[in-house]
């Protein structure tokens, strides 16, 4: 069962921006991108107020994705990219991108800000730091 409803071709939206943010961190970084996603469209707080499906998530303007504009966004998902998205949608979630809403790469060799957007760092994946907001502010997604 599903945390959100959507469509097939918005699973395919969040599978091609999972590849597009996340490929070289392989399934594991992918997934998290996915989760920061749906956190996104459940969240009814910060930035993220109004909304409320997954496309409106993926083209937010502004605060979206920069991988929207990467090549690898344009072609269709792969069987294993549309099921790591099914798995996203479905509630899988993954540390530290458990009730993170943004994610960011700070570059090779160099350390996570404790804060990113006046929210607290989540930890890091591989090139990507998370961040959370409070639970107070964001409950849909704690």
């Amino acid at each position: 069962m599903a945390i959100i409803n959507y469509t097939n071709k918005e699973r395919d939206l969040l599978a091609r921006l999972m590849r597009a943010e996340a490929l070289g961190e392989g399934n594991l970084g992918m997934l998290m991108v996915g989760n920061v996603g749906v956190n996104r469209a459940l969240a009814r707080c910060l930035t993220f107020k109004n909304i409320n499906t997954i496309t409106e998530m993926i083209y937010q303007n502004p605060g979206g994705f920069s991988g929207i504009d990467s090549p690898l966004f344009f072609s269709n998902p792969t069987s294993q990219e549309r099921e790591l998205a099914n798995r996203v949608l479905k509630g899988e979630y993954y540390h530290p991108a458990t009730n993170a809403l943004w994610f960011y790469a700070p570059g090779t060799g160099v350390s996570c800000s404790p804060t990113w957007y006046d929210q607290k760092n989540a930890g890091r994946y591989k090139n990507h730091c998370f961040y959370e907001p409070d639970p107070n502010v964001c409950p849909e997604i704690h």
